[in-house]
């Protein structure tokens, strides 16, 4: 290793040194992990990290196995040993509905002989690998998976790589670490580094985890504790088995003490007074199940107070005093019946897996997109398999893998056609493009897809014309674009199937009513490749209208804030198009005259001046465009991506992505009350 141009000339200073990094490194694991409140930057952390690395390096005797160095240095092991735990660690009957949860409370106060309410503590339930590990005199001796509950394997080499696991625990005066503590968690992988982890794994041609519990479990299962260490695994602590010299009253109290001493828990549990607050908290993380970072798959409930956990007991490997409150399941197994091509706005193919019906969190899923040839390949999805199949939040359920045990070798494999299904158009896939996509501008398919688009609540907005009706004016050959749209007639419609006299001039008064739309959803009606809501309401309070868009450079498109190359060059390629220009100019001889926002934002020396917000989710009270406008009028600006810079990512019902990235990069996150009054609503 190259010598440090800081490193101490002699042992006694370098012992000193290293001590001092050592309690440094400590002290920051501490803020980072469990605090979640860094006092210093990711690279001087690495600075303080790679000193004492060239400490050690130089100096072997100042080595010591509890140094934060030390994490990774043990040869793969041949098999893992049998570790038995001092109590079992028991499994937790479920609850699948309130109803049950009160039947718990009741069947609870019934055995404690208790008419008043019962407290319990209300914990997300880690969806990962249950663990128990051993400090001794404060220091981290053994870690054992769950197992049966009686025994488990001993992984302690693979936990001491998990950053996030103290090697030594800290003894602040008021509540020193008890001589022996066996400390229970529950091991996990963020979505995020889940989905990085699976993207590495398949761009080696190796298989793909099913999913992040998966995916932990196996981790922590490695021979190799250097395979463990490249994994990005994390832990949340939830309770205590055998401890000796500290006595605990209740649980929450357990889970208000263990930070103290370098153990993180989830800042999302809570004492609950009763069983009705414990159902309440429940429904209150379903719904921000799919803003948080991990995966939950429920709330564990627990009576609070740890002398009544006593006398209830246990029954077979279960106690009475707690119960598992599951979420639906999101995954679920079935079989392709068969393959089936879909053709969208853009023209581009997508293979449709038709399934056996089969229930994933209380909805029937009968078809799961399979994305590109790529992912089937990749996957090796053929006609016939059974697979397991996910669904979560509004995203379209889709094939996770295939179960290769289940196959008979009568399943057949896929190919996306040469010919359009629709049109039977000419095919291609460009080079460095994953979808194939119909060349046909005029294919029925995305012509009715494009007119979908336009019309949608989330764009132009116009109320009645759905799928059916869109269908058949594509089929009687009545439209073949959006501008044709303000061309109808209500006597034209009124002879059509389901639309009476009544219906065709509530159609065409609604079609003439969305000729002044917003500048923003104007532009987001278009369908531009990469051009969502937020880009088309940034684009139209930068431009201020479709005229001056339309004249923009790349370079002028890219220098906009939140616009990045791959944009820029989707919004300029559009407007190069000779047939969309004259799809802009036809609207516009028809009447349809974007309203351009009212020009604010920096510079207005308002509240929030200088403050970037970022939009995910549907709010209540306002639409998104609505919500941009008042923070321009009050001085701030509206982003479109989620980086350290942002200063608040406002979190709306089924928000997605962006919370999880926000929550990440602790990016501060307002729920819609909140925003609503930094605004002063």
């Amino acid at each position: 290793m190259e010598k440090h141009p800081d490193l101490p000339g002699d042992e006694a200073r370098a012992r000193a040194r290293s001590r001092v990094l050592r309690e440094a490194i400590e002290h920051h694991n501490y803020r980072y992990y469990v605090l979640d409140d860094p006092e210093i930057s990711d690279a001087e952390y690495d600075a303080l990290l790679r000193e004492l690395q060239a400490i050690e390096e130089s100096f072997p005797g100042q080595r010591d196995p509890l140094s934060p160095t030390q994490r990774v240095g043990h040869a793969p092991l041949d098999r893992f040993a049998p570790a038995r735990h001092a109590t079992p660690m028991l499994s937790l009957s479920n609850a699948e509905s309130a109803d049950e949860v009160r039947e718990f409370d009741a069947r609870v106060r019934r055995l404690l002989s208790r008419s008043a309410p019962l407290a319990y503590t209300a914990e997300p339930k880690m969806d990962g690998l249950a663990v128990e590990l051993l400090y001794e005199h404060g220091v981290f001796r053994r870690g054992a998976t769950r197992g049966d509950g009686v025994s488990g394997e001993d992984v302690t080499q693979n936990l001491r790589t998990v950053r996030s696991i103290p090697l030594r625990l800290r003894t602040p005066a008021k509540t020193p670490a008890p001589p022996r503590l066996a400390v229970r968690g529950e091991v996990y992988m963020a979505i995020a580094d889940f989905q990085a982890l699976n993207a590495a794994r398949l761009s080696k041609g190796e298989p793909a985890f099913a999913n992040p519990r998966n995916a932990a479990a196996g981790s922590i299962r490695q021979l190799d504790p250097r395979i463990t260490a490249s994994r990005p695994l994390d832990i949340f602590f939830y309770g205590v088995g055998e401890t000796t010299g500290h006595r605990f009253r209740t649980q929450w109290e357990i889970l208000q003490t263990l930070p103290k001493w370098g153990l993180r828990v989830n800042p999302l549990i809570a004492r609950c007074e009763d069983a009705e607050e414990a159902i309440r908290y429940f429904d209150g993380l379903a719904g921000r199940r799919e803003a948080l970072p991990y995966e939950i798959d429920g709330v564990v409930i627990k009576v609070d107070d740890l002398r009544l956990q006593e006398e209830l007991g246990t029954i077979a490997r279960s106690p009475r005093w707690a119960v598992a409150y599951k979420f639906l399941p999101r995954q679920a197994t079935t079989r392709i019946r068969a393959i089936e091509v879909s053709v969208g706005r853009t023209g581009a193919l997508t293979p449709v897996a038709i399934l056996e019906p089969v229930s994933i969190g209380g909805t029937t899923v009968s078809r799961a997109t399979l994305h590109n040839q790529d992912e089937i390949d990749r996957k090796d999805v053929r006609v016939g398999d059974k697979v397991l199949v996910q669904r979560a939040g509004d995203v379209i359920p889709e094939v996770v893998k295939i179960i290769e045990s289940k196959r008979t070798g009568k399943e057949k494999k896929f190919r996306i056609p040469d010919r359009c299904p629709v049109c039977e158009g000419v095919v291609e896939r460009s080079e460095g493009e994953a979808a194939s996509y119909c060349v046909n501008a005029q294919c029925p398919a995305q012509v009715r897809e494009r007119i979908l688009h336009f019309a949608s609540k989330r764009a132009i907005d116009i109320d009645g014309l759905g799928d059916k009706i869109v269908n058949m004016l594509v089929e009687k050959k009545l439209v073949s674009n959006a501008a044709d749209l303000y061309a109808l007639e209500a006597k034209t419609l009124a002879g059509l199937e389901r639309l009476g006299e009544k219906s065709a001039a509530n159609l065409v008064a609604a079609i003439k009513g969305s000729r002044r739309p917003p500048l923003g959803r104007f532009i987001h009606a278009l369908g531009i490749r990469h051009v969502g809501e937020q880009i088309a309401d940034i684009l139209a309070r930068e431009f201020g209208s479709i005229e001056a868009l339309g004249r923009a450079s790349e370079d002028e498109l890219t220098a906009v804030h939140g616009i990045g190359p791959e944009i820029a060059g989707s919004v300029a390629a559009f407007f190069r198009e000779v047939r969309n220009r004259e799809l802009i100019r036809r609207m516009e001889k028809l009447g349809v005259d974007p309203q351009a926002p009212a020009r604010r934002g920096p510079g207005t020396g308002g509240p929030l001046e200088g403050k970037t917000f970022i939009f995910t989710g549907a709010l209540a009270s306002m639409t998104r465009e609505e919500a941009g406008d008042a923070v321009e009028r009050l001085g701030g600006r509206v982003g479109a991506t989620v980086s350290r810079k942002t200063d608040y990512v406002v979190v709306g019902e089924d928000a997605g992505s962006k919370a999880a990235r926000a929550e990440k990069l602790g990016v501060p996150m307002l729920d819609e009350a909140k925003f609503l009054k930094l605004i002063g609503r």
